[in-house]
């Protein structure tokens, strides 16, 4: 039951200042019960109701004319057969042919079919008796591994799994009911274990889009392991899509997340630079650039160098690691200059930080004015920051230094505006104080507006995880991330998984290393 609260009415011209605040204190208050209230009715397993209003930044589809219907797009005709590989032909002949008629040929009645079958194959593997009354055995295959299970079949739990969401009970049934003679031992160790190449791809992919991309999306959602609450990270942009499962989502597990595989912690110009702009004291900048230029190796050595050099204040550690850790990632090819295009989570704000409009906006779209000229104002401020947004889509197709001042100065007129809204007042001062990140685009054009890139690859993972949960095993984690980012990888470069998972099994390489086509994929023209 939705809380009401009965507040008894109020005049216009009895609303003070002082009124307006305490009425819209009321209305917060009764929001953030209701709030409650709904996660105690999640919690009993009641069906919430949800109340998310849409955000209405970007402008509402066309409605269809009336007349002149248009095609949706790709709809066009196209020879449906053209690239079809025929694997039989079968003459059907003609019935009641009349007398006198002329044989001109065949047509065409193409039928599309599937055969899902087993197929087992008994290698004879030659045993020889030497005469030291020893053996000498074949060995089976090289391209099996030493898996009493081939290639394709590997092929179609890979792409089952990781492509389509089976589950694993639901895969061992399918499989088991296909024929295939299969343990839950032996279908878990295919998913999981011996994933070596494919994750050193994945690997390869982040250091590959953070060496040629100019800005790179960002975003984080929960991602539970070995029964405890964990994150799961996604960084990439128009080429690549890259995961990673964490136990926290801080700022130092950010950039150690961008070292992209490296373990190691560098002290340098970069760290102190860092050091400096984040204010750690001075002295403690002295002792740690005793050593400089020093490369630390990994964790383990970090923690043990820091506790020799007597740093445990907790903030002395955070900002000393995360310096580190940035020196790392400068020193190992990011650009001092790579944007990152985030949510306004504070554990993105590293190097060049642009926030979403899109989330900026949400501030704005959630308050609910308690008196008319609150309404009014709410409403036109609404307009403006459209007509903004609309004029940074079309300054990014066209960059011109003169719209850009015009832009700047704009974004002041709308977000210094003082209304009759405490609410919204304190909206438009929060996000007035992020104008350097709002408008980056203004000097990089070529960084999009909001974080739907990132927010839609990262259904993938939450998908995921309502169908299967968390995940129990090392293992386990690792191969989810590694063929979630290389299956989001292919997808944007244009290629098949399924033949992706077939030429790396088989390690033909008919399909070039994903990093080298996202190298290739960064110089093309736009």
């Amino acid at each position: 039951m939705k809380l009401t609260i009965d507040i008894p009415k109020i005049g216009e011209e009895e609303k003070s200042e002082l009124v307006v605040l305490l009425l819209e204190i009321i209305r917060q208050q009764g929001e953030i019960i209701q709030e409650l209230k709904d996660e105690i009715a999640r919690l009993k397993g009641h069906n919430p109701r949800p109340t998310i209003k849409p955000s209405r930044l970007e402008p509402a589809k066309k409605e269809k004319p009336e007349s002149g219907r248009q095609k949706r797009p790709g709809s066009d005709k196209r020879q449906k057969s053209a690239e079809l590989v025929i694997h039989q032909e079968i003459k059907v002949p003609a019935a009641q042919i009349p007398e006198g008629s002329r044989f001109k040929g065949y047509k065409d009645f193409i039928v599309q079919d599937l055969r899902i079958s087993t197929h087992n194959v008994n290698y004879l593997l030659e045993c020889w008796k030497t005469p030291e009354d020893g053996y000498v055995i074949a060995d089976p295959p090289a391209e099996l591994g030493g898996k009493h299970f081939g290639m394709e079949l590997v092929r179609f739990m890979l792409y089952q799994y990781y492509h389509c969401h089976v589950t694993q009970p639901l895969l061992l049934e399918q499989l088991r009911e296909m024929g295939v003679d299969i343990s839950a031992g032996q279908l878990s160790n295919i998913l999981i274990e011996n994933n070596g190449n494919f994750h050193q791809e994945k690997d390869d992919i982040l250091s590959a889009g953070l060496e040629v991309s100019s800005y790179v999306n960002v975003d984080d959602t929960g991602a539970r392991h070995q029964g405890k609450n964990g994150y799961c990270t996604h960084i990439g942009n128009e080429w690549f899509s890259w995961f990673e499962s964490t136990d926290t989502k801080s700022r130092i597990n950010f950039l150690r997340l961008l070292r992209a595989g490296r373990t190691d912690y560098v002290i340098n110009s970069d760290a102190v630079t860092y050091w400096e702009s984040h204010k750690l004291p001075r002295p403690v900048i002295e002792v740690l650039i005793a050593d400089e230029p020093r490369v630390i190796a990994d964790d383990p050595q970090w923690d043990l160098y820091l506790e020799e050099k007597s740093i445990k204040t907790a903030r002395h550690f955070q900002i000393a690691t995360e310096g580190a850790l940035f020196a790392s990632i400068i020193e190992h090819g990011v650009s001092r200059n790579l944007i990152i295009v985030s949510d306004d989570a504070g554990q993105f704000n590293v190097l060049l930080h642009a926030l979403c409009w899109i989330h900026a906006e949400r501030s704005i779209n959630k308050i609910t004015p308690v008196s008319e000229k609150g309404k009014e104002d709410l409403e036109e401020v609404r307009g403006k920051l459209w007509g903004l947004y609309g004029d940074l889509k079309a300054y990014k197709v066209n960059p011109d230094p003169a719209e850009a001042e015009r832009l700047d100065l704009l974004f002041d007129e709308i977000f210094t505006t003082k209304t009759h809204s405490a609410s919204l007042n304190k909206a438009l001062k929060r996000i007035y104080s992020n104008k350097s990140e709002l408008l980056l685009a203004l000097r990089h054009p070529e960084i999009p507006l909001h974080n739907n890139l990132s927010e839609n690859a990262i259904r993938e993972y939450v998908k995921r995880r309502k169908i299967s949960g968390g995940t129990r095993s090392e293992a386990g984690r690792r191969s989810r991330d590694t063929f979630t980012s290389l299956k989001k990888t292919c997808r944007k470069l244009g290629i098949s998984f399924w033949e992706f998972i077939k030429d790396r099994l088989e390690k033909t390489q008919l399909i070039p290393k994903l990093d080298q086509l996202i190298r290739n994929r960064s110089v093309q023209p736009a």
